[in-house]
């Protein structure tokens, strides 16, 4: 065999060279402008973030006006055996929303926030969609009693200014779990036959108090329950306390071990002013935090002001009074509060749906804007229902937050087994 020999001249070789050197800087330069990129990216992400006072500035806010369709179409475009969604994935009404309110403040969907923008002493509704729910993106509506202590007889709220803070002269606690002498019905749900052949095989916290349900507002009641739409629907009976009740006891039949206080806030603080209303139940919220250790998920339920047709969904043929998921933007901390509310409301959309209103986000303009959140990261204030709803229809709903907070939290409690075996 004869032996091939390929001799390649100085020039080639200097050739071959310069093409390599040329490729590896090209390579070098894309290497150090994409690592400069991302740098870029997760710095301008961490100062959005902290100067963000709104999600409506950020991306979540251009997330939450899209649709689900939105996203179901991207997937299909990489998954061949999805199907894409019919129809427009774009709803045009909500994004205009959404650009409208980034770019003038102005919300469409309140008509009141344009006279706000030219009114230096009118509060602005700053309420903000973080996830979407079922029905037209509506805000939630706040109103306080109007015979409330804190009110002169004309209406208008007197001045707190010099009033005694939130414990000063205040009769002592209840315990969470000492029953409410004003409250008379019991609200637990009656065991199913199935519910009594597996109690024995569902899990247990074994007589530890893991969920804390509280009421700011414990007077909010409904008209229907009242007979009458000739008074403000609030009664130191039949209120949203039966509500918190049913929600505790349909937990402890899921084996959550529950806590529930019905404390009625006007008659046991002297001197009871509604405007601190949320001071009152975080001393209720702390000396539960001081008594039990183990306390993780913190509800503080109220109802809506909103009517009917705006706060109930028909499902599978029953009334439900829907819930609204408030995130308080005060807490440095929210979007840990906002992300456990997320969870909760996109499994009750998945096994209820119809029945969120959504996950919002409220700064101090138009309420307390912290609602004692900043607690817990597992903390979150529901609404459910509004003034026309029935008793039975917000106890539906509790059964169905029942259901769904006990999956989460025996997920949970898996994970963190699964983590520490490892």
């Amino acid at each position: 065999m004869k032996r091939i020999v390929v001799a390649m001249s100085w020039p080639q070789v200097r050739a071959k060279w310069r093409r390599i050197l040329i490729t590896g800087r090209a390579y070098f330069i894309l290497s150090v402008c994409s690592m400069v990129l991302f740098v870029l990216l997760g710095l301008g992400g961490m100062l959005q973030k902290s100067l963000a006072a709104s999600p409506v500035q950020s991306m979540k806010g251009f997330a939450a006006s899209l649709s689900g369709q939105f996203f179901q179409s991207l997937l299909s475009m990489e998954l061949p055996h999805m199907d894409a969604a019919e129809g427009s994935p774009f709803q045009t009404g909500r994004m205009a929303a959404f650009l409208l309110r980034f770019m003038t403040d102005l919300n469409p969907n309140d008509p009141k926030s344009l006279l706000a923008l030219e009114m230096p002493g009118m509060d602005r509704d700053e309420s903000v969609l973080l996830r979407p729910g079922s029905g037209e993106p509506e805000a939630p509506e706040d109103h306080g009693p109007l015979d409330d202590s804190a009110q002169q007889p004309d209406g208008g709220f007197t001045d707190i200014t010099g009033l005694p803070e939130p414990g000063e002269n205040a009769q002592p606690d209840q315990s969470p779990n000492s029953p409410d002498e004003n409250v008379s019905p019991d609200p637990s749900p009656t065991p199913t036959d199935s519910d009594k052949a597996n109690a024995t095989d569902k899990p247990s916290t074994d007589g530890r108090k893991v969920v804390f349900i509280y009421h700011s507002h414990n007077r909010e009641s409904w008209y229907p329950e009242l007979k009458s739409e000739n008074k403000d629907p609030n009664s130191d009976s039949v209120n949203v306390t039966l509500v918190g009740k049913r929600l505790a006891n349909k937990l402890e039949s899921y084996g959550v071990g529950s806590s529930h206080s019905s404390k009625d806030y006007p008659t046991s603080i002297s001197g009871y002013n509604w405007n601190y209303s949320y001071k009152y139940s975080l001393q209720t919220v702390q000396q539960a935090l001081a008594s039990n250790k183990q306390l993780k998920f913190f509800f503080d339920i109220h109802r809506d002001s909103q009517r009917r047709k705006k706060t109930t969904a028909t499902i599978r043929g029953k009334d439900y009074a829907q819930v609204y998921f408030i995130i308080g933007h005060r807490n440095p901390n929210w979007r840990e509060n906002e992300e456990f509310a997320n969870q909760i409301h996109e499994r009750l959309e998945k096994e209820y749906k119809g029945l969120s209103r959504g996950v919002w986000g409220k700064t101090a303009a138009n309420g307390n804007g912290e609602y004692n959140q900043s607690v817990a990261p597992d903390s979150v204030l529901l609404e459910i229902g509004g003034v026309d709803n029935t008793l039975e229809e917000c106890y539906r709903t509790a059964d169905a937050l029942a259901k769904i907070i006990s999956e989460l939290y025996w997920e949970n409690e898996e994970a963190i087994k699964a983590s520490t075996l490892k």
